[in-house]
C-alpha cells in the first residue's frame, strides 16, 4: 500500500467538520482529561479555538491530524513561548510520522512567529506521546503529581519544553 506524502498547512474555517470528526474519533483516556464527547457536538472552532491556531496534516486530500499551537498566556513577558494544546492523529495514519511532522511544523511556526521556546503538557501514563516528545528534543521540566483523577486513578500532569533556535 502506498501512503500519500504528509502535507502540513494552517487550518481553514472549512476544516471545521473534518477536525471535529477527527477530534471525536481520536478521543482516548490515554490523553484526554475531559469526558468523551457526546451529541449534540459543539463547534470545533470558537473564540478560543480559532482556525489560525491549528496546523493540519493531510495525506492526499484527507485530514489525518492536527496540532493546536498558541501562546500560553496573553502576557508580554512570555510572548516568546508557544504551547502545544492539542495533538491528534487518525488511527489509520499512526506510525507513519504524522505526529512528528506536526511537531516539527510547530517548531518552525514558533520560529516564524518569533518564539524561542515551545512547551506542552502530557499525562504521565501516556508513554507513547512522552517518547515521541523526548525524541524531538522535549525534556521534562516539571511534574504535577496526581493532578488529575481519571478512570479511578490519580494521573500526573507532565510539563515538557524545549528551546526553539533560529
Amino acid at each position: 500500500m502506498i501512503v500519500p506524502e504528509t502535507h502540513i498547512r494552517r487550518a481553514l474555517p472549512a476544516d471545521e467538520d473534518a477536525l471535529g470528526e477527527l477530534d471525536r474519533a481520536t478521543w482516548s483516556p490515554l490523553h484526554a482529561v475531559m469526558p468523551a464527547p457526546e451529541p449534540p457536538y459543539g463547534p470545533f472552532f470558537d473564540e478560543r479555538h480559532r482556525p489560525e491556531d491549528y496546523l493540519v496534516a493531510e495525506q492526499g486530500r484527507t485530514v489525518v491530524g492536527y496540532l493546536r499551537l498558541v501562546p500560553p498566556t496573553p502576557l508580554a513577558c512570555n510572548a516568546h513561548v508557544r504551547q502545544i494544546q492539542g495533538l491528534a492523529v487518525a488511527e489509520n495514519a499512526r506510525g507513519r510520522g504524522v505526529a512528528r511532522a506536526l511537531l516539527r511544523a510547530a517548531m518552525e511556526e514558533t520560529r516564524r512567529q518569533g518564539g524561542t521556546r515551545l512547551t506542552l503538557r502530557v499525562l504521565g501514563h501516556n508513554k507513547p506521546a512522552r517518547a515521541l516528545y523526548t525524541s524531538e528534543g522535549f525534556v521534562v521540566e516539571g511534574v504535577l503529581p496526581g493532578e488529575f483523577f481519571l478512570d479511578g486513578a490519580y494521573v500526573d500532569d507532565v510539563l515538557m519544553g524545549r528551546a526553539v533556535t533560529p
